[in-house]
């Protein structure tokens, strides 16, 4: 999926940049019990002469929940990481930036972020901190699972937020 993304790219635009390394982690803080995962396992890139940008997360790469079993229901049950193998956000950064001028910038990123088989454009706000060649990216927000057609027994309904707040990190270099 994302390779049609990244393929769609023109072939002529200058140096891409792409991830070096980058973290996205997820908060479920419901009444009765806090769940959080990660991955480091995302690729990505950013098509400096248009701003636009692609990034993906393999939906089974995340680790850290409180019990292998959570892990399964997660994979299982609510993401279906079989069916629905990747977690995508592609689109365009909305504001007018050169990505080569060293400084802190707040943007908003606008695009289709897919989880679970269902897009859903969002502008998703994020810090770009640009220094010496690299562009670091800084974000959190908040994803409703029923947006994403996810959702979750009443059995275990004070366990599983209904919101999932994203912390979303990346270190890009030109390639």
């Amino acid at each position: 999926m994302l390779g049609a993304v990244f393929a769609s790219y023109s072939s002529t635009a200058q140096q891409r940049l792409t991830v070096e390394k980058a973290h996205v982690q997820f908060t479920s803080n419901a009444e009765l019990e806090v769940i959080k995962a990660s991955s480091e396992e995302i690729k990505g890139l950013i098509e400096p002469s248009t701003n636009k940008f692609a990034f993906s997360v393999r939906t089974i790469s995340f680790k850290g929940f409180n019990s292998e079993l959570q892990r399964e229901h997660f994979n299982e049950k609510y993401l279906e990481s079989e069916r629905f193998p990747t977690i995508s956000f592609s689109g365009k950064i909305i504001e007018e930036l050169d990505l080569t001028k060293d400084g802190t910038y707040e943007v908003r990123a606008k695009g289709d972020l897919e989880i679970h088989g269902v897009k859903q454009t969002r502008i998703i706000k994020s810090t770009l901190t640009i220094a010496g060649g690299k562009v670091t990216i800084t974000s959190k927000f908040k994803v409703p699972l029923l947006d994403h057609d996810i959702t979750v027994p009443k059995i275990v309904g004070q366990k599983i937020a209904t919101e999932i707040e994203i912390v979303f990190t990346a270190t890009m270099v030109s390639k």
